[in-house]
Formats: structure tokens, C-alpha cells, sequence
């Protein structure tokens, strides 16, 4: 018997690291609580944060303490520390979602800081980036913290959440390719499209028209996730199209002026953070994510296993579109910030049912292969397999 089939068995205590665990916090939040709800069961896990706004069965919660909030660089680094504190004995497998340098299994969700800062700079002009690097307190922990999350000089296994991470992570580290996986993003299950009567009961509770055609804008940082794009688009479709916002409210002010001073302010609804987003998705008739940095995106999978036709942008920008096909399952823009052609794709949707019955389709079949049960259990191997190392250690 090897030594993982005699680990199989067990429950494995499990510490998991996130500093906001909650669902409005956005897609690296909603990729670790539901591996946290579709695992608690099977195992005893333990959840550091310093933001808790989740309640499961089985799961404990752990509150870390964040004296400065400001400059994030202070917290990021109290929390490293503190977490790490907190979770250096007792525990099997220690899941890390941030930037921290301890935790067998290290979850990445965005570019690393040092790509970021490098990537495309020679000579000279990288020197001076290096000279700005060395005068910054801010950018030499980032930086450090990076570099020991990405070290193998204990078992670790470094979790990617699309491919598309790989040849960025690579070209910043290139030494951590042998602890590389990929567990991308899923959904709970397939919901499929909102009947009549929930379509028309979602809009009353979101104050949305009961009438018209109405497009979905759904991220935290507004500007990153397209929306400046998506309001000149708006501009140029018919007046029954409206759009319904959900995301951050600490932008909604700057972009409330924006709609006012183009004429949109009766055609564009900013929802705020909603605990749930599922009333948003069975409301809406179309996504638009024409997002210019995404490293998957779950609110297109998941707006996918709600039926909606999706437009989205293509892999160079979001992780997602890699395993998407134009006109198949989506529609893929070439460029983001090409404001006419998110109104053309748009426009299509608006006039074109055989096209949006094609896409419903495939995106339920789409979304059917990409679900938590099964994805939740291939993370479940990987800590074995680092609980096993660890122990043979």
C-alpha cells in the first residue's frame, strides 16, 4: 500500500488563508468559499480572514486582526504574519489564497506583482525599474512575499485558475513549473434560463424595467471589467436596452456622473455589491464582460449556467474566453476597448433569436463540464498528495 492510498481515508485538517471571505468580495473570494462549502463536509477546515461574512456547517472561523487597513502593503504583511502564526502547528494542509510565503497549496488568482512590473523592459529601462523597486518599502514586500510563495524549498503546490496564468507565472518565476497545476473556477450547478415569471419577479426586486432588453455589467473594479467601454456601446443600441450594474458601490459615484453627462442616466442601474447574484443573472437577458485584465472570470461561467448569451473578451484579456469558441458558445471580442464592437455584438442578440438559442444551449453545455462537485475534488487530491509529502518529510 503507498503511502497515499493509506491517507486516503482520513480527514484532513485544513487551514485556509483568504482576507475578505466573503461573497461580495469577488472572484477569488467565491472561488474559496466554495471549495470551502463543497469540502466541509470531508474534511475539518478552518478558515483566516480578516473580513468573515460566511456561515457553513462544520467550518470554524478565525478572525485576524487588521490594526492598519492603510497602506495595504502594512496589512498584506500583517496578515502573512499573522496568519502564519496562527496556522504553523496543527494543521495537515494550510491553503493559501494571498501572497503569503507559507501554505503547502498556494491558489493564484492575478498576475504576479513581478511580471507586472518586468515584463517587456531591457536595458536601461529595466534598471530604472529596479531602481524604483529598491527605493520602495511598497514594492520590496510585495516582491519578497512573492518570491517565497512561489520557493519549492518545502512540498508545494501551486494551484493556477486558467491556463492562461502559466506563460506570465513562468516568465517571473520559472523554477515553480514543477509544482504547477491548473483547478479552474466552477459553478454549484447548471440553474438554466429564468422562466417568464422569474425574469419579471427578479426585475421588480431589483428595480429594474419590467420591460426591455436588459444587458448585465457584473465586477468589483469598474474600469479593469470594461465598463467605461460598455456605456458607449450603450449609446448606440435602441432605447429599450438597459443596463443593470452589480459590482463595487465605492465607484458607482464616479460613474453615475459619467452616465448623467451622456444622457444614460434612465438606462443604467447600479445595483451595488449584491450578496447573491443569481436574481441579477435571471434578470438579465445578455452578459457583458468586456473586461481588459481577467485571469478567468467566474461571472461568465456562471451567467453561462444561467443561459445567457455571453459577450466577452478574448484570452489575451480573460482566462475563460481560452476554453470558449466564437459564435459556438460566446461571443468573443477581439479587443475591449472597441466600443463599436461590443454594440455590434450586442445589436445581434437584440435582433437575432436563432443566434441567442444557439448560444443558450451551448452555454448550459458549457457550464454542465465546469462544475464545483467535480472541481472541488480534484483540489481534494492535491492536498493529499501535499499531506503525504509533508508527512514523508
Amino acid at each position: 500500500m503507498s503511502a497515499l492510498d493509506s491517507i486516503e481515508p482520513g480527514r484532513l485538517r485544513i487551514a485556509v488563508l483568504n482576507r475578505q471571505f466573503a461573497a461580495t468580495g469577488g472572484g477569488a473570494e467565491r472561488y474559496s468559499i466554495a471549495l470551502v462549502e463543497h469540502l466541509a463536509a470531508r474534511h475539518d477546515i478552518h478558515v483566516f480572514a480578516q473580513r468573515i461574512d460566511h456561515c457553513w456547517p462544520g467550518v470554524s472561523y478565525h478572525q485576524i486582526s487588521c490594526p492598519l487597513k492603510r497602506p495595504r502593503w502594512i496589512n498584506q504583511l500583517w496578515y502573512a504574519a499573522a496568519s502564519w502564526w496562527a496556522t504553523r502547528k496543527g494543521f495537515d494542509v494550510v491553503h493559501s489564497h494571498e501572497n503569503t510565503w507559507h501554505g503547502q497549496v498556494q491558489t493564484v488568482h492575478v498576475l504576479p506583482v513581478k511580471y507586472n512590473l518586468l515584463h517587456g523592459l531591457s536595458g536601461w529601462r529595466r534598471a530604472l525599474r529596479w531602481l524604483k523597486v529598491v527605493t520602495s518599502p511598497r514594492l520590496l514586500v510585495y516582491l519578497a512575499l512573492e518570491r517565497s510563495r512561489y520557493s519549492l524549498r518545502r512540498p508545494r503546490a501551486i494551484v493556477l485558475t486558467s491556463n492562461t496564468l502559466l506563460p506570465q507565472l513562468l516568465e517571473a518565476y520559472p523554477a515553480c513549473a514543477p509544482a504547477i497545476l491548473v483547478v479552474t473556477p466552477g459553478v454549484d450547478r447548471v440553474w438554466g434560463l429564468a422562466t417568464s415569471f422569474e425574469k419579471a419577479e427578479a426585475r421588480r426586486k431589483l428595480g429594474l424595467p419590467a420591460d426591455g432588453f436588459c444587458i448585465l455589467f457584473a465586477g468589483n473594479d469598474y474600469r479593469k471589467k470594461g465598463l467605461n467601454t460598455l456605456l458607449q456601446a450603450l449609446q448606440q443600441l435602441p432605447a429599450h436596452c438597459h443596463l443593470a450594474v452589480v459590482g463595487n458601490p465605492a465607484h458607482i459615484p464616479v460613474f453615475q456622473a459619467q452616465v448623467g453627462a451622456t444622457g444614460l442616466d434612465q438606462r443604467v442601474f447600479f445595483l451595488g455589491a449584491l450578496p447573491d447574484v443569481a436574481p441579477a443573472y435571471q434578470a438579465a437577458d445578455v452578459l457583458a464582460h468586456p473586461t481588459q485584465e481577467d485571469t478567468f472570470a467566474m461571472v461568465v461561467l456562471e451567467a453561462m449556467a444561467h443561459g445567457l448569451p455571453v459577450v466577452v473578451s478574448c484570452e489575451r484579456y480573460c482566462g475563460i474566453a481560452a476554453l470558449l469558441t466564437h459564435e459556438a458558445n460566446a461571443l468573443v471580442l477581439a479587443d475591449p476597448m472597441d466600443a463599436q464592437a461590443l454594440a455590434t455584438a450586442l445589436t445581434r442578440l437584440v435582433g437575432d433569436q436563432a443566434l441567442v438559442e444557439r448560444l443558450f444551449t451551448a452555454a448550459l453545455d458549457f457550464a454542465q463540464q465546469h462544475q464545483w462537485a467535480a472541481l472541488a475534488l480534484q483540489q481534494e487530491s492535491i492536498y493529499r498528495t501535499v499531506a503525504v509529502r509533508a508527512n514523508a518529510g
